[in-house]
């Protein structure tokens, strides 16, 4: 299974509803809370993104939000 990073911060909607996405799904994912770990706010800022969940899955684009359809793409 592709490696799964989702950067999140908190209180923030569509991140809660990814991870909850991803879990229902088994899929396994690497969770970064940008508020927390503020040294990659300035990489997702240099790489055009600037909301919250930023969902990057290996070999494929880096999107933002609550995007379902891009996430089935793990469990095919």
């Amino acid at each position: 299974m592709a490696q799964v990073t989702v950067f999140t911060k908190n209180n923030c909607v569509q991140c809660k509803m990814t991870k909850r996405y991803l879990d229902s799904m088994g899929v396994g994912y690497e969770e970064i809370n940008i508020e927390e770990q503020p040294e990659y706010l300035a990489q997702l800022k240099d790489a055009g993104f600037k909301q919250t969940p930023v969902v990057q899955i290996a070999g494929q684009e880096a999107f933002s939000g609550f995007q379902p359809d891009a996430l089935k793409s793990l469990t095919a």
